[in-house]
């Protein structure tokens, strides 16, 4: 993580980390981090990819 920049850690497991950081033009990115990959999600985006996890965690994606 980026100490330039103010971060909230949302979550962590031994092997992943969800956080989200302000940028410094005032918008917040949210970022996970999976093993050496990590994804980062505008507002929009994060908000999608919420909707999508809850959806298949239910088992009903359509």
């Amino acid at each position: 993580m980026n100490k330039d920049v103010p971060v909230d850690t949302l979550g962590e497991t031994a092997n992943y980390v969800a956080w989200v950081s302000e940028e410094p033009d005032g918008e917040s990115v949210w970022h996970l981090e999976l093993g050496s990959v990590t994804l980062h999600f505008f507002r929009e985006e994060w908000e999608e990819l919420r909707r999508l996890v809850q959806l298949a965690s239910r088992g009903n994606a359509r």
